[in-house]
């Protein structure tokens, strides 16, 4: 404290410095300052050119320390560290493409990314073209001489098919073409997209990353080169992470492992209990042999194929309805990824987007229940689904 100044100056600058020296903390602290003070010209000469923090939208120590973790769990070269998982999206996407490309994707990805695409993008004059991601003979037949991106997921919600990523590795690179994977569903503990040749990869954080459904967060990965084309556009879209959900993420990161493997397994065993129940007409999930990319995903995720499973009852909305009542342990949820199990209804997560009969085409009937699998003794998780099917007449 400076005795030759006013009151009213001394507390706007007292208890800013630390008493003691900070030596290696257990746990990082929390850098919630909007700003870093510049010692001159020549400071802020260094500090433009990356050399220290100087503005939190630029960069900050807590989602730094984020976006290393990340990098280093999908064996990237560096990361960008977004407010949300559409932020990821859209920064990615917007900053990679511009009038007159065009995009391959499917229309079974993520459904704010298809929103994206049609509200947002197609105004840009970007051309896009939906096809069957798991045939790469029709992804293959959609190349065009300006195609510049295919999109794609590991894994299709809700109806859980499996994309052989390879085979649209080689085919777009074979047209110059980039190839970007939103792999929210399956983490790197399943598949590590960059590992198959994947330029990008992205994920909502706010899933398996965050896990308690506590934080709402995105990540881009991939080589410096496209990050570095990437940073700019993000910097001016403004889509960083704050500092304290930075510093909440990597808390959570800390656990991943062990969360997302205990969920895997889960699924597994689940979808098993669930394929044998009487009042089930199908289950969709990789690991079981029915499946019609079993052979692809037991392939390239050989440790585990997510925590996202569904299966299908009687398309009956008065019985699904009391169905989800009578769980007295998973509820109803419009997200996943937490360390709890929970479903979702996928027709009704889409009923005023699509007509009844597009649904049904589109394998979205009303018996059909998604479950993202969570960290409950597996016992307790099927005892739950088995007294709540019981609504349901056999079907089987």
């Amino acid at each position: 404290m400076d005795k030759t100044l006013n009151r009213k100056t001394n507390i706007l600058y007292i208890g800013s410095e630390p008493k003691f020296p900070v030596e290696r903390p257990e746990t990082p602290p929390i850098y919630p300052s909007t700003a870093n003070i510049i010692l001159d010209m020549d400071d802020y000469d260094r500090a433009n050119k990356g050399e220290k923090y100087y503005y939190c939208r630029t960069a900050n120590p807590n989602r730094d320390g984020v976006a290393e973790a990340v990098t280093y769990l999908e064996n990237g070269e560096q990361s960008l560290i977004c407010s949300s998982g559409m932020a990821a999206i859209s920064t990615t996407i917007l900053s990679l493409l511009k009038s007159g490309d065009h995009l391959i994707t499917s229309n079974t990805i993520y459904g704010e990314t298809i929103e994206l695409l049609e509200r947002i993008v197609k105004k840009l004059g970007i051309n896009i073209t939906y096809v069957d991601l798991t045939d790469p003979s029709s992804v293959k037949a959609a190349v065009q001489e300006n195609t510049r991106m295919i999109y794609t997921e590991v894994i299709t919600n809700p109806l859980i098919r499996v994309i052989d990523i390879d085979s649209i590795v080689a085919i777009a690179h074979d047209a110059d073409a980039l190839v970007v994977v939103d792999s929210t569903f399956t983490t790197p503990f399943a598949v590590r997209p960059l590992d198959h040749g994947a330029d990008i990869v992205i994920h909502s954080m706010t899933k398996y990353f965050g896990g308690h459904s506590d934080i709402t967060a995105g990540c881009i990965t991939g080589r410096q080169g496209l990050m570095k084309k990437i940073y700019s556009d993000y910097l001016l879209f403004g889509c960083c992470l704050d500092p304290n959900s930075s510093w909440l993420m990597l808390r959570s990161i800390r656990t991943m492992e062990m969360r997302v493997t205990r969920q895997m397994a889960n699924a597994k065993t689940l979808a098993e209990a669930l394929q044998k129940d009487p009042h089930v007409c199908y289950v969709n999930y990789p690991t079981l042999a029915h499946h019609p990319q079993h052979a692809l995903a037991m392939k390239i995720m050989p440790n585990g194929c997510g925590a996202m499973l569904s299966f299908r009852v009687e398309d009956n909305r008065e019985k699904v309805n009391e169905f989800m009542h009578r769980l007295k342990v998973v509820k109803y949820l419009g997200t996943l990824g937490g360390y709890r199990t929970t479903i979702a209804h996928p027709a009704t997560a889409f009923r005023f987007d699509f007509t009844p009969s597009q649904l049904i085409e589109m394998g979205m009937e009303e018996g059909l229940i998604r479950i993202s699998s969570g960290m409950e003794d597996i016992v307790d998780l099927i005892a739950d689904f088995k007294q709540a099917l019981c609504i349901f007449n056999e079907v089987k």
